[in-house]
């Protein structure tokens, strides 16, 4: 038995939050009637319905994909370009990604049909750190460093700071390689910061999210989480809480 708000959200239909004020405004209806008390649960056998389309149920599922470059962190595309969600042909839940990364980007992407667990992730207060390993134009100095470290302004606002490491330095192609921490989760920000301190990004992988990484897994190659990482990322997004 579960709480009807956790089915909704479950089912990707709204975030728990979201499920409880539908419910608080009778829009909701199990086994033809309606509820609004928060505490209802619900067995399988039950039909809920939300303004009259009836929630379809699915067991959650969670994955981590090593999404590669050229692929769109969505789950189709009207130009046609490949999707995360293509590399899960044999899954008959309807997942979609956590947050994206850029087309250009590849690394680290959770995929879910468990929508209170992708917000629970995605909220910017939970603060879960994502290591990035950035390929850069140009050496940038300590400063430009320092500059990354304590916050960059961007046109929608000052980053929070980052934690960065120079790990290493190609002098003859005046490239060098980066690693920044950061638990923001702003549209290209990686990119933006590096590009303010003068050093764009020629390629960008995200090697870790939490404590999840890549390991063992090549670009494409994808894996499912087990019980105790989705409980694990769960304490994580709830520590500050």
């Amino acid at each position: 038995m579960e709480r009807v708000q956790k089915v909704i959200a479950h089912a990707g239909v709204a975030s728990r939050r979201k499920a409880e004020e539908l419910m608080a405004e009778g829009r909701v209806k199990v086994n033809g009637k309606t509820v609004k008390e928060l505490g209802v649960k619900v067995s399988p056998s039950d039909r809920i319905e939300v303004d009259g389309i009836p929630v379809e149920r699915e067991e959650p599922v969670y994955f981590l994909l090593y999404k590669p470059r050229g692929v769109i962190s969505a789950v189709s595309d009207d130009k046609g370009r490949k999707v995360v969600t293509d590399f899960f042909e044999g899954i008959k839940q309807r997942i979609y990604p956590v947050g994206r990364l850029d087309y250009d980007t590849s690394g680290i992407l959770i995929l879910t049909n468990d929508g209170e667990f992708a917000n629970l992730l995605m909220h910017p207060s939970n603060e879960i750190e994502k290591v990035y390993v950035a390929k850069v134009k140009g050496i940038p100095s300590k400063e430009s460093m320092k500059t990354l470290q304590r916050g960059v302004v961007l046109e929608d606002g000052k980053t929070a700071p980052a934690k960065t490491k120079l790990l290493s330095m190609d002098k003859k192609k005046q490239t060098a390689i980066v690693e920044i921490s950061i638990h923001e989760g702003r549209n290209r920000q990686v990119r933006r910061m590096f590009e303010a301190i003068g050093h764009p990004v020629l390629k960008l992988k995200r090697e870790r999210y939490g404590f999840l990484t890549l390991q063992g897994l090549s670009a494409g190659d994808a894996r499912e989480l087990t019980a105790h990482e989705v409980k694990q990322l769960r304490a994580l997004a709830m520590r500050k809480k």
